[in-house]
């Protein structure tokens, strides 16, 4: 089946080259577009969240002073206009038959912080890519994204109006790739290779994100299929990722325990081999009729920080000998349903829910890791919340009011995260744990222009 896509997208493109040999331009069409926002956010707890919690992923676990009050208990508030966007859609290009859009988007972000620039809301890239297509006839369409855009798991968000769209419960990374898309009928088979800017994995060298372990392994790839026909849309998709987290490992003395040195007093350093080859699948389904609209999503990941979600890796087994890692992924399933109903006023609600299930194989000790190569720890998991959930719950309706081009919303969110406590077992599992819940009250102000 494979063969038989990549035969007839070479001979489309083929065609279309040298059919548009010759040809007329058609000038490209351009439209700006945005909208100014602000959030108001009330918490119960302090949370863990990025864009000064706006973006928000889980509550935050107790913290309990000397007299047992949990300090992170409280209410919290904030009113901010970032996240307010700029974009440009180009399109209507020709040459021949060949077609040519594009568009660039940005936003203002801050990442959270007291002081200096970590305060300040900078205009960052969100999308800018290329979209050439071309029409083959007889219901078929290539289409070739090269650029940043949404990663291919990480489409058909939730519905919502919180910034967060659902995350961790949905996948959310924007990427640079090379995304082919061959329509034929009903079906649309989608193929890509991606990179990334913006949504780090774990770095188990430097201990904590970076993009290095994409940078030397390999790219990610993705293969994935939509159906879509009269009220349904079904999507299904696999993500294989590639990466090294370790690049250069130090010999131990094993009589001090610390780093060897050679002659002339240098540390022993190695070049560090192994490969942490992780998939990640995910199924969608979407069901519209008339002002009504639901949708059902679950994702199965392995090592899938870099899609936001909870998700990591550890390390099994270090040859020494060879200066060889071999690495075993987190397992963790994250999955929601979501329905929308209205149009001048708008019902939304969500209901997700993820899970950790552990390593796929059991961890090398982490007092054995560090006998070998001085690292610490064993098991890396994605830092944009407390490390230790174990599974987490979340429930929000949404009530929003559309005036034309204006949108008010008030949403409540209620979620509930169970923290690991003790000791982590062979698998990165706890085996004792206690729940925390939070209460957000989210009220939105959007014009869209």
């Amino acid at each position: 089946m494979k063969k038989a896509i990549f035969a007839a997208i070479a001979a489309l493109l083929m065609g279309g080259a040298a059919f548009a040999q010759g040809e007329e331009e058609t000038p490209a069409k351009f439209k700006l577009y945005g909208f100014i926002r602000n959030y108001s956010v009330i918490d119960t707890r302090a949370v863990k969240g990025g864009t000064h919690d706006l973006y928000f992923y889980m509550p935050e676990d107790r913290k309990p002073n000397a007299d047992g009050d949990d300090l992170n208990a409280g209410l919290r508030w904030s009113s901010l206009a970032l996240t307010t966007r700029l974009g440009l859609d180009v399109s209507g290009y020709k040459f021949g038959n060949i077609g040519v859009a594009g568009k660039v988007e940005a936003d203002f972000y801050s990442l959270n912080g007291t002081a200096g620039s970590s305060t300040i809301a900078q205009l960052r890239l969100r999308q800018a890519y290329v979209a050439i297509s071309r029409d083959g006839g007889h219901g078929e369409k290539i289409v070739l994204n090269v650029g940043q855009t949404w990663h291919p798991i990480a489409e058909n968000m939730p519905h919502g109006t919180n910034l967060e769209t659902g995350a961790p419960f949905n996948a959310f990374n924007r990427s640079p790739q090379a995304t082919l898309r061959y329509t034929v009928g009903d079906f649309t088979f989608v193929d890509g290779l991606l990179f990334l800017s913006q949504y780090l994995p774990m770095d188990a060298e430097a201990g904590g994100k970076s993009v290095a372990p994409f940078k030397f392994g390999l790219p990610e790839c993705y293969t994935g299929i939509i159906y879509k026909k009269g009220n349904w849309l079904l999507n299904g998709g696999i993500t294989i990722v590639n990466s090294k987290p370790i690049r250069t490992v130090s010999e131990i003395d094993p009589i001090t325990g610390k780093a060897a040195v050679d002659a002339d007093g240098n540390p022993k350093t190695y070049k560090a081999y192994g490969l942490l080859c992780a998939p990640t699948g995910m199924l969608f389904a979407q069901y519209t009729k008339g002002l009504l609209q639901i949708r059902a999503k679950t994702v199965f990941a392995t090592s899938g920080e870099h899609l936001n979600l909870l998700s990591g890796y550890g390390i099994k087994a270090y040859d020494a000998e060879n200066h060889f890692f071999e690495y075993t992924p987190m397992r963790t399933s994250a999955s929601f349903v979501s329905f929308q109903y209205g149009k001048k006023v708008q019902v939304m609600g969500l209901l997700g829910y993820m899970k950790q299930f552990g390593t796929a194989e059991d961890l090398m000790s982490a007092a054995d890791l560090t006998a070998a190569t001085g690292m610490t720890g064993n098991i890396w998991i994605n830092t944009a919340a407390a490390t230790n959930i174990q599974e987490a719950f979340r429930a929000t309706p949404t009530i929003a009011w559309n005036f034309g081009k204006l949108t008010l919303s008030l949403e409540y969110d209620f979620t509930m995260a169970r923290f690991g406590e003790g000791a982590r077992d062979a698998n990165g599992l706890y085996g004792s744990s206690h729940w925390i819940a939070n209460h957000r009250i989210e009220q939105m102000v959007k014009f869209n222009f």
